[in-house]
């Protein structure tokens, strides 16, 4: 489940996943989603309840979800920015009329991966950009602080 509409009523996204292990309900996404928070590709869950698509994260990539809205063409906006985060060892998870998925590895640091995002905003105008996973899906603003682990490895 994705979130809620303007109606109160449950909005679905279907995920790019692959079962793990057969019997056990654990899958592992291979592409970040546009619309369920907190989740990224590579990210392995374990699905509670199939019918009601609960599920649990068990284990997080490193991935980042970075999502780019722009109501105006995508084209040149997708050729820009793929290219360049193809370079840093992310990828192009989703294009979609309005709005372009991404996923690329914490380890580049923020920083790195906010400039190219804001140079980005600057040359496309009415560009926006979020991420997908970094913020508390009840409040949106409490960072989540899940990439610390990963600092705590290297």
């Amino acid at each position: 489940m994705a979130g809620l509409n303007a109606e109160g009523e449950p909005v679905f996204e279907s995920l790019h996943a692959e079962l793990l292990d057969n019997g056990t309900n654990r899958i592992r996404l291979l592409k970040s989603p546009l619309l369920a928070r907190n989740l990224a590709a590579g990210d392995i869950l374990r699905v509670i309840n199939p019918s009601t698509a609960d599920y649990e994260l068990e284990r997080r990539s490193g991935n980042l979800c970075i999502r780019l809205f722009r109501k105006n063409d995508l084209k040149d906006l997708e050729q820009f920015l793929t290219s360049a985060i193809e370079r840093l060892g992310g990828s192009l998870d989703l294009h979609a009329e309005r709005a372009l998925v991404y996923s690329i590895h914490i380890s580049l640091g923020f920083g790195a991966i906010e400039a190219l995002l804001n140079r980005a905003k600057e040359k496309f105008s009415e560009t926006v950009w979020y991420y997908g996973n970094v913020y508390d899906p009840e409040d949106g603003i409490t960072p989540l602080d899940w990439w610390l682990e990963f600092d705590n490895q290297e």
